[in-house]
This record gives C-alpha cells, sequence and structure tokens, in this order.
C-alpha cells in the first residue's frame, strides 16, 4: 500500500496556512506585551529621570544591537539615503514622537495614554490622502470620525483639565503616522538600516545635547532598566515584523490593541491607578473605528495603497522600525 504524503495532500496547504497565521498572531501578542512592559518601564522611570536622559540612554542601549545586525552590511553605499530630506524629516518625526510618547506616559495613567495613541490609524488615513493619493470613501470618513468622537470621551474637554500630556499623547500619534506614511512613500527604495540608522543617530545626537540641563546619575537599577527599554523596543519591533511576515496583515494589525490590557494590569498594580470609565469608553470607540479601518482596508478593491496594514510596526515612537512592505528585510538586502 502506498504511503499517504501529508505534504502534498488537500489538506496540508490549508493547515500550513492557518499554523502560519497563529504562529504569527502569537509573536504580534507576545511583542505587543513587550512593547507594553517597554512602556511600564518608562513611566517607572519618568517619575525620577527627565525623558531626554531616559531616551538618550534607552536609544544608546537598543543601538548596539541594532548597529551589529547592520554592520553584517558593508556596503557603505546601503546607508545613503536616496531621499535625504524626507529621510531627515521622518527621523525628526520618530524623534519628536518618541519624545512625547515618553513624556506622555511619564504623567498620564497608562490605559489613558493608549486611549490616544490608538488613533494613530485613523490620523493614517487622512494624511494617506495627500501624502499617498489614498481614495478615502464614506465609510472610512465616517469611522474616522466616530475615532474622533472617542478622542473628545477620552479627553472631556471643559469638564477635565486638558494638560501638557495629553496634548503629548496626540502629538505623539499625529508624528508616528505621518513617518509611517512617509515610510509608505519612500520605504520601496530605502533600506532598512537607513530608516533605522537615521531616527536613531538623531536622537542620540539631539538628547546628548541636552544631557548637561537634565542629567541625574543613575543607580544601577536605573540604569539596568534604561537598558531594558532599549532592549525591549528591539525585541518587540523584531516579533512584530515575525508577525507580519507570518500572518495576514488583517488578522496581525488589530491584536495592538491588546495593550491596553497590560496596560490597565500595570497600571493597577504597580502605579495604583483605577480604570476610568470614561477612558474606557473612549478608547473602545477609538478601538472599534481603528479596527474598522483595518477590516476595510483588507478588503480587495477599497484602498488601493493600505497605509495602516501596510504599517509593519505601529510603534515609531520607539525609534526603531524597519522598511514596511512585506518581507522588508529580504527584498533589498
Amino acid at each position: 500500500m502506498a504511503r499517504h504524503n501529508t505534504e502534498t495532500s488537500p489538506e496540508a496547504a490549508p493547515m500550513s496556512t492557518q499554523n502560519s497565521t497563529l504562529r504569527g498572531l502569537g509573536y504580534a501578542f507576545v511583542g505587543f506585551a513587550v512593547f507594553a512592559s517597554h512602556d511600564a518601564l518608562i513611566k517607572a522611570l519618568g517619575a525620577t529621570y527627565s525623558v531626554m536622559q531616559i531616551i538618550f540612554f534607552a536609544t544608546l542601549f537598543s543601538f548596539v544591537p541594532m548597529a551589529v545586525s547592520m554592520l553584517a552590511d558593508r556596503t557603505p553605499s546601503n546607508f545613503r539615503p536616496h531621499h535625504p530630506w524626507l529621510v531627515m524629516l521622518r527621523s525628526a518625526l520618530v524623534v519628536t514622537a518618541m519624545s512625547c510618547a515618553f513624556y506622555a506616559f511619564s504623567v498620564l495613567p497608562l490605559a489613558e495614554v493608549y486611549s490616544l495613541l490608538f488613533s494613530f490609524p485613523l490620523i493614517v488615513t487622512v494624511l494617506s490622502i495627500p501624502i499617498l493619493g489614498e481614495v478615502v470613501r464614506a465609510q472610512r470618513w465616517a469611522a474616522v470620525g466616530v475615532g474622533l468622537i472617542g478622542v473628545l470621551i477620552v479627553l472631556r474637554p471643559g469638564a477635565t483639565e486638558i494638560t501638557l500630556g495629553h496634548l503629548a499623547a496626540l502629538t505623539a500619534a499625529f508624528c508616528s503616522a505621518f513617518g509611517s506614511v512617509l515610510v509608505r512613500k519612500i520605504g520601496n527604495e530605502e533600506r532598512s538600516a537607513v530608516l533605522i540608522l537615521y531616527p536613531m543617530l538623531l536622537a542620540i545626537v539631539v538628547m546628548s545635547a541636552a544631557q548637561p540641563a537634565v542629567y541625574q546619575a543613575p543607580s544601577l537599577l536605573h540604569l539596568a532598566m534604561m537598558a531594558l527599554v532599549g532592549l525591549f523596543s528591539v525585541i518587540a519591533q523584531h516579533l512584530i515584523i515575525l508577525a507580519y511576515r507570518a500572518a495576514p496583515a488583517g488578522v496581525v494589525a488589530p491584536s495592538q490593541y491588546s495593550q491596553i490590557i497590560w496596560a490597565t494590569i500595570f497600571g493597577m498594580v504597580f502605579f495604583g491607578e483605577r480604570p476610568d470609565i470614561w477612558v474606557a469608553v473612549g478608547a473602545s470607540i477609538i478601538i472599534a473605528s481603528g479596527v474598522f479601518v483595518v477590516w476595510r482596508e483588507s478588503r480587495t478593491d477599497v484602498s488601493s495603497n493600505k497605509p495602516v496594514l501596510k504599517v509593519r510596526s505601529p510603534r515609531a515612537d520607539t525609534g526603531a522600525s524597519a522598511r514596511p512592505t512585506r518581507n522588508s528585510d529580504t527584498d533589498k538586502e
């Protein structure tokens, strides 16, 4: 009797696809849990140190593993940008997003910061119109409008004070979205090394210039925590990239909202934060709007650019993000 070859059977391909999707989701959920841990460390450090000092040390520590991986590619031209002004603009946006997000995490409840950062896909949708020529029809515009209502519920202008931390979180979301749309525009012509290296170098230069004014000698424990912030950033980014390689973007993208679960847990356990009902309502509306935008983009003939789905890392505020296209690390390297 002939042996049944499971590798060529009709059932093998769907099973392989399902396993790949589950593996991708596993990478994504772990990656976003690492991101949430990264943000909790920032909040803990922010009670003692300036955001500029935290960014300086975290970027230095994350630069080491990034540099090791990039130095394996010894072609000097690989680090020369094809669009220098747009690369520098995107780098400035990344550093601004990182500074604002770190500040927001240090002064606001974690869940509240996430609620505002989750407006990212809605902002990407709007910015993709002038920058990418994306056509946004009524349903996605409605999702953006509903998401804006969610932001207003979180902020509750007039009922509660809108602080610098709230403005910083919204600025971080805007700069992250703007930077991500720029990557969609130039990413196919720029190497991942360029997109990663230049924001990190700019962050180190800018934050080192600020150190004489803000520096406090850190304890060994706090120095180790800053190192973990940098390390967690690299690990989480890598896991998210693996997730998008293994599973469809429409499946992976909504998993970013799992961060708010970790934020609520970390906030309650480590910082004594109690969930605010209005923040929960607003966050639910923003998340629902973002998921709807992802779902619409995943449908055939709805979006020509898929600006949200093609963003392989929604965390430009961490400073390290690669080219957003599928298999980005292999197409030009």
